[in-house]
């Protein structure tokens, strides 16, 4: 692996920090205590190409690699985890699900209006009672001659309430775990499906997270995404570049975290010099220092894997599972930093460690994760 960055994907990294530090991080803090991101932001992430990236151009896409991807995802991180996750999901899951598996009508009837953010999309996965065990779903799509009629609900939706289409996966069979599975592109306005926004969280506050309710919902045949009961295989597979989209995220939380200790560090006196001198404070930085590199060679594997046409699925988990786990490690480090001006909201660390905590549950939770990898390297599965 050649560790060194193209030319062009040095001016990714460039445009997407500048356009990070101008619309995203001045608003961060405001968007975090009002529970609800600015919408305007996703036209301006449609206008700069990032809702776009490794999506063919022949479809509105920008085109490509994923390192480029996870170049810009790192520094969405870095700004605000909550317009972070909009790309994770609405390009990450849904359009490179739609591009990957899709028909090429659903190509052109769905990618354009993704990639420039006219229009967002909601990976329907989770349910009030199968969030590890996704395998074992239960929302149902009963066919009615050329039509198929959904019924059930889904938890913990990200752009939930945003979204204008849903990769929604029901079971269409009755046959066990996975293989019932079919997935399906439901359009949010049809009707019987409802939407409630879900407020109160810890952290990410300011991403439209949702609980969706499919009463009755009709879609026709032309809606499901790759043949019946591939719907589980469709999701994996965007699982496992997901995966890697919340490694990089991650990353930004905890280069986010590194940039605020070491500022700090040095403003800060106490015993009448600036804190960076204390040995224990210095500590505490080289810390997250550690595990903002670690993090991101663990990432840029994942994604140098995926250009190049190899296995990467292991190594998704790996990245997601020990990036999530820093990145609460260097916001609480930060946070230890700062001391009491950690604990309020004026200051961004605090933050940082609740955007981070969720990390280490969705997308796979860190045990989930770990008996991925156990299984992959014995051959065994555990329970």
């Amino acid at each position: 692996m050649n560790l060194g960055l193209t030319a062009e994907q040095e001016a990714v990294r460039d445009l997407a920090r500048d356009f990070t530090d101008r619309e995203i991080r001045p608003h961060a803090a405001e968007w975090d205590r009002a529970e609800s991101v600015d919408r305007a932001i996703v036209k301006k992430l449609g206008s700069v190409g990032f809702l776009g990236l490794t999506i063919p151009e022949e479809y509105g896409g920008s085109g490509g690699d994923h390192l480029s991807y996870v170049l810009v995802t790192e520094e969405l991180g870095r700004g605000d985890s909550a317009v972070r996750g909009i790309v994770s999901v609405s390009l990450g899951l849904v359009g490179k699900s739609i591009a990957a598996w899709g028909s090429e009508e659903q190509k052109r009837q769905w990618l354009p209006r993704l990639t420039s953010g006219e229009a967002l999309g909601c990976f329907g996965l989770t349910e009030p009672g199968t969030g590890s065990d996704a395998a074992n779903l239960t929302t149902r799509a009963v066919r009615d001659g050329d039509e198929w009629v959904i019924d059930g609900a889904k938890m913990f939706i990200t752009n939930g309430t945003w979204a204008d289409v849903v990769l929604l996966f029901a079971r269409t069979s009755d046959a066990p775990g996975h293989k019932g599975v079919s997935a399906f592109l439901v359009p949010t306005d049809a009707a019987g499906l409802t939407r409630r926004e879900i407020h109160g969280k810890l952290g990410l506050r300011g991403q439209a997270t949702a609980e969706l309710v499919l009463e009755g919902v009709r879609v026709p045949d032309s809606a499901m995404v790759a043949p019946e009961g591939k719907g589980f295989s469709v999701a994996m597979s965007a699982l496992a570049k997901g995966r890697m989209s919340v490694a990089a995220g991650c990353v930004g939380i905890a280069q986010a975290a590194l940039d605020a200790a070491v500022g700090y560090a040095g403003e800060r006196e106490q015993f009448g010099a600036p804190i960076a001198g204390k040995q224990l404070v210095q500590e505490l930085i080289s810390d997250i220092a550690v595990d903002v590199d670690a993090a991101r060679l663990l990432t840029w594997r994942v994604a140098d894997l995926i250009d190049r046409g190899l296995p990467f699925a292991t190594e998704s988990s790996k990245a997601k599972l020990f990036a999530s786990e820093a990145a609460v490690r260097s916001a609480n480090n930060a946070l230890q930093v700062f001391g009491g001006y950690g604990y309020i909201d004026e200051y961004p660390v605090g933050k940082l460690l609740r955007d981070a905590r969720v990390m280490t549950l969705y997308e796979g939770t860190s045990q989930i994760h770990k008996l991925l990898i156990g299984r992959a390297l014995t051959g065994v599965s555990a329970f």
